[in-house]
């Protein structure tokens, strides 16, 4: 069995064979057995994989070997090495255009393209907004994960946006204390099936990984699974089969827009992982079938766009604000809704 100390490896080629990740218990998280914790916090990485990292002592809790039974508690620092996938290539900088929004030695706000993967993992380790970050900025805080340099949130693939991006370990980790914190601002916008009942409302209930598909999110409405997730939205426009809405996030879980728009029946316009690539509302007529497959071919992604950021500064303690209209294929679609409710208006 091995502790912490002796998970370094001096060889490069075999440090390059492995991950190391390390993750901070929040204060407020309940006893939680390790592996599902850890599987709930790493996309892509198997219980098992987690099981079996335990059973050779590459599982960690503050600098002392666990079994995958262990029950977390607040603060605790877990370590955890696993081999790198099968087809891993070192991390490159690349030569990715990046929209910058602002920058200054501590933080960088950008405006992340529809398409681009954040970090690297299965099937995507190169391409993503981390080989660009490698390649404009030098030096980035890694904080224990060279996978994920400068990061301390992410988009989805497909969801368009603003993203702040720290420069250094300050910057990093007054960052993150912002985003537990909450005081983080994050307004989205985006172009749901149906209409929204309420002009404004807020959607609570718990988000974790689906039991049935492990590249999906789930609502456990009793508050038994999962973790805690707000949404709070409003209606900027109604198109009588779908609605633009803007949604603020009180706290920031995987796919928790979509999966919160989903639950409460108005699922992201064209969202194929969750089903908003169907028609979900509207007539049966072929006229407004085809009106629809063009909206999508237009459209071909999550109608979600995270329109604006503001947070504290970390060194000056500025407010910092930008905001970003949506890309031009959510701007078309929503502009061929809108005429096509002006339509509906004049045939009533």
């Amino acid at each position: 069995m091995q502790n912490d100390e002796d998970l370094s490896i001096d060889n490069d080629e075999e440090e390059d064979l492995i991950s190391r990740y390390e993750i901070i218990v929040d204060k407020g998280q309940e006893p939680t057995r390790i592996d599902k914790f850890l599987t709930d916090r790493l996309e892509r990485i198997s219980r098992t994989k987690m099981q079996a990292a335990a059973i050779v002592g590459n599982l960690t809790v503050n600098g002392k070997t666990v079994k995958s039974n262990y029950k977390t508690r607040p603060f605790d620092t877990i370590v955890l090495v696993l081999p790198r996938p099968i087809g891993y290539t070192k991390l490159e900088a690349e030569n990715i255009p990046l929209e910058i929004l602002y920058e200054d030695e501590d933080v960088v706000v950008i405006n992340k393209k529809a398409g681009l993967v954040v970090h690297p993992g299965v099937g995507n380790f190169t391409g993503t907004l981390v080989n660009a970050l490698m390649y404009h900025f030098k030096s980035l805080p890694s904080n224990g994960d060279e996978t994920r340099p400068g990061l301390v949130h992410r988009l989805d693939k497909n969801t368009s946006g603003i993203m702040v991006i720290a420069k250094n370990e300050y910057a990093m980790s007054h960052l993150a204390k912002q985003f537990f914190d909450r005081t983080i601002e994050r307004n989205y916008v985006s172009l749901v099936w149906g209409d929204v009942e309420s002009d404004e409302g807020t959607v609570e209930v718990n988000i974790g990984r689906s039991s049935r598909q492990r590249q999906q999110q789930d609502v456990y409405p009793n508050g038994d699974e999962g973790k805690h997730a707000v949404t709070h939205y409003k209606v900027l426009e109604r198109f009588g089969y779908t609605t633009l809405v803007s949604c603020k996030l009180e706290t920031g879980r995987t796919h928790q827009i979509r999966v919160h728009m989903k639950y409460i029946g108005h699922t992201v316009f064209s969202d194929e992982r969750y089903g908003g690539d169907k028609i979900l509302a509207g007539t049966i007529y072929s006229k407004y079938k085809q009106f629809v497959e063009n909206c999508f071919t237009m459209c071909p992604r999550q109608a979600l766009h995270a329109r604006s950021l503001g947070f504290s500064h970390p060194v000056t303690g500025e407010w910092i604000y930008h905001e970003a209209n949506p890309p031009e294929d959510m701007t078309n679609v929503i502009e061929k809704w809108r005429n096509y409710s002006k339509n509906l208006e004049l045939d009533k």
